[in-house]
């Protein structure tokens, strides 16, 4: 089926995004498609995600991108990459300045991932929104994406949540965001970040400049580490953060009175605690459907 449908989108010149997400297309299904986009020069959207192209997939799609030069955005969520995956993806990344929105959250990159994806990321002169949520980075692999993105000077959106960052973690985001003056998103919610992480953070923000939107929600930062992000806010004059979401934790006097101090300080600024985020994994009602051939019985219990 893959094959069929590459070879009639070789050509074709009237679509330009492409949506086969919930496929399980798997690697070989990923070799027809990326030979195609080699050839293909106008489809610009690509939504690969849930699709189980593994190992093979990345390595079909990482050499497609050394090719093509008119994707803009590609979605590869929920596809089995793994560490080892991520050699493929990061020569890529390194390579590959048209991409500008790469997602590969919900994905099994580990440790090694973080060190080789951290390079890559340093390198990159294209991207302007990358997704890696969902995944297992901890200290060492999120200190070296960190570390990648403090060199990234393109990267506009960067989200992280949903990882095991941790303070380490924290550290190495805390000084990337003392180099970098380009990024404007950064979520960092639910990834085991405390008090000792949170303080790093704020040391970051204390000095820079051009994030906007900082999401910190579903971390273990206590009172005084939501204290230190805004008493660095209050240290810096020239801050451009413009919503602030922080863990939905008792409020204490001195928070209470820091945040009504930061709000007078910076009348325009969004403070907000828990934030509003969807913290379920997306519905998975549409694989279950469309992995099977046929639905037997009542759907409502086929979806159940």
């Amino acid at each position: 089926g893959a094959k069929a449908l590459a070879l009639s989108l070789i050509a074709d010149t009237s679509i330009l995004t492409l949506d086969l997400s919930d496929n399980w297309l798997q690697g070989e299904g990923a070799a027809a498609i990326a030979e195609m986009l080699k050839e293909n020069s106008y489809v610009s959207a690509v939504d690969l995600s849930d699709n189980k192209l593994g190992v093979e997939g990345a390595k079909a799609f990482s050499t497609m991108l050394l090719e093509n030069t008119t994707i803009a955005s590609l979605q590869l969520s929920g596809n089995e990459f793994d560490d080892h995956a991520a050699k493929y993806l990061a020569a890529a990344i390194t390579a590959n300045s048209k991409v500008e929105i790469l997602d590969l959250s919900y994905n099994m990159f580990g440790d090694k991932a973080g060190e080789i994806l951290g390079m890559a990321i340093a390198e990159n002169t294209g991207l302007k929104e990358l997704k890696i949520s969902w995944n297992h980075f901890h200290s060492q692999g999120a200190a070296a994406l960190a570390k990648g993105l403090g060199a990234n000077v393109f990267l506009k959106v960067l989200d992280v949540s949903y990882n095991g960052f941790g303070n380490s973690g924290a550290a190495a985001l805390g000084e990337a965001l003392k180099a970098n003056n380009v990024l404007e998103e950064l979520n960092v919610s639910n990834n085991r970040i405390s008090v000792e992480g949170a303080l790093h953070i704020a040391a970051g923000l204390k000095e820079n400049r051009t994030l906007k939107r900082l999401n910190m929600t579903r971390n273990p930062m206590q009172s005084e580490g939501c204290c230190g992000v805004l008493k660095a806010l209050q240290a810096n004059s020239g801050t451009g953060i413009e919503i602030l979401d922080l863990p939905d934790i008792p409020v204490n006097k001195e928070l209470a009175e820091l945040c009504d101090a930061v709000k007078i300080l910076f009348p325009n600024l969004l403070l907000r605690r828990g934030g509003n985020m969807k913290l379920q994994r997306k519905s998975q009602s549409k694989v279950e459907l469309q992995t099977q051939p046929k639905v037997v019985g009542n759907s409502q219990n086929a979806v159940a």
